[in-house]
């Protein structure tokens, strides 16, 4: 893997000195702010390949600089968050927001860098994937890898960067089932077992995006007691 520039927003500065450190030995380079106003401004000027980013922040907090990111920085920038233990509204609303991935505090180090690793090579996978591609058409569903553009009905969908990604693999296997180990792995890049709710958390938000009556889907089918499937046919 190439290097990779990574900035963590992280007011806790011993956090940040670690985790800056830790990518720094795998041959990242990071730059690191304390205060929530001050990264978001860094943002605005330089580009970055993922984003660490906690949530209690001075200046301004992570949820609000996250829906400015993806709302005038790069709806695809891969992003991590931090949160604490018992702040479980934060990261639905992280996740709501955008978020790709979270880690709760306090967490292992080792683990980070490979929630960072992951999120950095699905990045590129599915990058190189996209450039290739053709329109991949789905009923009255259409998606555009080059652009990562999706329409339904003729009306363009906004999905978050990992909702993107989670779509265009099921997409790519219609009528396979996938459980939520699998899909962590494949989608995410790591299996973790406890972290199957975020893969129930994304479906739900794409199929509210993606389906006209969420409650009854079309594409995104559940098979119960195994995972998901998409329709085989539109």
């Amino acid at each position: 893997m190439k290097e990779k520039k990574i900035i963590v927003i992280e007011d806790n500065r011993d956090i940040s000195r670690l985790i800056e450190l830790h990518l720094g030995d795998i041959g990242m380079s990071v730059d690191a702010f304390y205060d929530g106003s001050e990264g978001w401004q860094q943002l605005q000027t330089s580009r970055y390949d993922l984003i660490i980013l906690d949530i209690m922040l001075p200046g301004m907090d992570g949820l609000e600089i996250l829906k400015k990111i993806r709302g005038r920085v790069d709806p695809y920038m891969p992003i991590l968050m931090l949160t604490s233990r018992s702040s479980e509204m934060d990261r639905v609303l992280g996740l709501e927001l955008g978020a790709d991935d979270y880690l709760t505090k306090p967490f292992s180090l080792m683990e980070l860098v490979a929630r960072v690793k992951a999120l950095l090579r699905r990045q590129d996978a599915f990058g190189q994937k996209d450039s290739t591609d053709d329109i991949i058409a789905f009923g009255s569903l259409s998606i555009n890898p080059k652009t990562r553009e999706v329409v339904r009905d003729q009306q363009r969908l906004e999905l978050t960067a990992r909702e993107y990604d989670l779509l265009l693999h099921f997409v790519r296997h219609p009528g396979q089932v996938f459980d939520r180990m699998q899909l962590l792995d494949r989608v995410w890049g790591y299996g973790h077992d406890g972290y199957e709710h975020t893969v129930n958390s994304h479906i739900n938000r794409l199929r509210g995006k993606l389906e006209n009556n969420p409650s009854e889907p079309r594409y995104i089918k559940t098979v119960w007691g195994v995972g998901y499937q998409f329709a085989q046919q539109p």
